[in-house]
């Protein structure tokens, strides 16, 4: 219940960021007439509207988006009629008589109360399709959950919830902007302002959506503070309640409480383990256990491997034992002998069980890349943490759960790491660029001047000028559900992003092949921003499927437009991500 209730909260913060300006007057527009037959209407079809959308794009793919779009255009020339009736009310006098009928009930001429109700709902629905909500944490987690868990009610209704809490806001600025209007519409001479006003207000707007400022533009400026208040919100409502706090080795980075969560679950279920035999809960019994769900080509889970492999080397003498757990996202990740090279590569010694089947992410009934489970030495889960982060917090817990298994002389304070390359700390301060997926599956804001030809081969041309996260492909490709293969080089992908870090997961279509490729910075060489997959000139070769860093900035990060142009064919390219 409690997670329905961060979707419903998360909704509500959407009032407080850049990205609801664009609607703001069309909900607006209805603040003078009366809130039942005509605000509720229209809050209840954009909340309604936008969760179905929402919910067929996880599901549907890529063909859902393109359909969405078409109504976007629809919804836009809706909205710029009523802005143009309302600025210019001459106008609907002097077109021909099924315009100013159209008008003239946009502008809520005098009706029944059913068909006032209608209207309303239907200009809601309209405003649910232009509605872009800047992706905060909150919405974040649901759509990727959404994506990866496949249909279910229990997503559809967090999206459902979270639109709704977004319409409670707006409904509470409703009714503050009715006391406003009705104030001020004593005078006529107001009143006619107020009209155009709000008239100029829809058409900047339509104008503002049409252009794409809602999520580019608007996203730049700050809605940091409720990101982070959505990511307060995440971990205060999802950490389970404390069974008993335990007192903080360390005042300076105190314990966090510890809770029973329930007995540890049988591994079983792996297809294969590495650097160790298979084990099993009664054989860790005794033990601290630290189990790591991973999977290679995530940058989130390689920015936490460095700690994971400094505690399982700090504390395997104390009675600690680190597990990795890799469970797959790409289908290439689900080879035993990728994986097997993955750990080699990363230096991983501890044991890894290879979940190619999701049996021992089921059993743990987990959802996230990373996740870290701490289990004490009864068998017990007493604390997780999703994600990156809290390090510090974590050795604690680790350490308080020794001292409890009985544990001398534990080393003071906690572990220093000094990564590089894919696995040094991001700067997620100034990332303003998602993750995202190249194939159709859950692609989005794909800007080839084509549309993709799923499963089939197709010439694509980028548009001449991408927005910021707007991604092309050039040249020809087969774009498949989870990736876009390079059938005939030269091929490219451009991407305008803004971040420090970009990553792309690539990989070759036959094993051992060798794939060259150069990337540009706003078509010059990246120099000194080259990442530790490319050189100062910017060429560098795929060689297996992995996660590639391409770029990492020195200096001021800004919007920058990426390319990868690869002068061999039989490429496959995953996913970006930044940092």
């Amino acid at each position: 219940m409690l997670i329905y209730l961060l979707a419903f909260v998360g909704g509500v913060l959407t009032i407080l960021s850049p990205c609801i300006l664009p609607v703001l007057p069309f909900v607006f527009a209805h603040a003078d007439r009366p809130f039942r037959r005509a605000g509720l209407p229209l809050l209840l079809g954009m909340a309604l509207t936008f969760s179905l959308v929402a919910t067929a794009a996880a599901y549907g793919g890529h063909w859902v988006v393109r359909l969405n779009q078409g109504g976007r255009y629809v919804a836009m020339a809706v909205f710029l009629i009523l802005g143009l009736t309302l600025l210019f009310p001459e106008l609907a006098e002097a077109a021909t008589r099924p315009l100013v009928r159209a008008g003239s009930r946009l502008q809520g001429a005098p009706s029944s109360q059913e068909q006032s109700i209608t209207k309303s709902f239907v200009l809601g629905i309209s405003t649910g399709l232009l509605w872009a909500p800047c992706a905060g944490p909150i919405l974040g987690l649901i759509l990727t959950g959404a994506a990866i868990q496949g249909p279910g009610a229990r997503s559809s209704f967090l999206l459902l919830s979270y639109a709704l809490g977004a319409a409670t806001s707006l409904g509470i600025a409703l009714f503050a902007g009715k006391k406003v209007f009705s104030t001020m519409k004593n005078s006529l001479r107001f009143d006619i302002w107020i009209r155009r006003t709000l008239g100029a207000a829809v058409i900047l707007g339509v104008t503002a959506i049409a252009l794409g400022w809602d999520t580019n533009l608007l996203a730049k400026f700050s809605f940091a503070n409720t990101a982070i208040a959505e990511q307060h919100l995440i971990h205060a409502l999802g950490a389970p309640k404390p069974a008993a706090a335990l007192a903080p080795i360390n005042s300076a980075v105190p314990t966090p409480p510890l809770a029973d969560e329930g007995p540890m679950p049988e591994l079983t279920g792996a297809v294969a383990w590495l650097n160790s035999p298979p084990l099993t809960r009664d054989q860790l019994r005794g033990k601290v256990v630290v189990m790591d769900f991973w999977t290679y080509s995530c940058i989130n889970c390689l920015r936490a491997l460095p700690y994971v492999e400094g505690w399982a080397a700090k504390y395997k003498d104390a009675g600690l034992v680190v597990i990795g757990v890799h469970t797959p996202e790409f289908a290439f990740e689900k080879e035993r002998a990728n994986v097997e090279q993955a750990v080699h590569d990363l230096k991983i010694t501890y044991p890894v069980a290879i979940d190619s089947n999701y049996k021992i992410w089921q059993a743990f009934h987990n959802e996230y890349w990373p996740a870290h489970y701490f289990i004490d030495g009864q068998g017990r889960i007493r604390y997780h943490h999703f994600g990156e982060g809290e390090y510090d917090e974590s050795e604690r817990v680790i350490q308080q759960l020794l001292k409890d298994n009985g544990a001398k002389s534990l080393a003071d304070g906690t572990i220093n790491v000094s990564a590089t390359g894919a696995e040094a700390a991001p700067d997620l301060a100034d990332t303003r660029s998602p993750e995202t997926y190249v194939g159709y599956k859950r692609a989005e804001h794909f800007a080839s001047a084509q549309l993709f030809a799923q499963d089939t081969r197709m010439a694509y041309t980028p548009l001449p000028r991408l927005t910021l996260n707007q991604w092309a492909l050039g040249g020809s490709w087969k774009v498949g559900p989870e990736s876009a293969v390079l059938e005939t080089a030269p091929g490219k992908i451009i991407y305008r992003f803004h971040a420090r870090d970009l990553h792309l997961v690539l990989g070759p279509t036959k094993t051992g092949k060798l794939i060259r490729f150069k990337v540009t910075l706003d078509g010059t060489a990246p120099g000194g921003d080259h990442g530790s997959d490319t050189d100062p000139s910017g060429a560098g070769t795929v060689q297996g499927h992995r996660l590639y860093q391409l770029i990492r900035q020195k200096g001021p990060v800004e919007d920058r437009t990426f390319e990868i142009e690869f002068q061999d064919p039989g490429v496959q390219a995953f996913a970006f991500t930044f940092g």
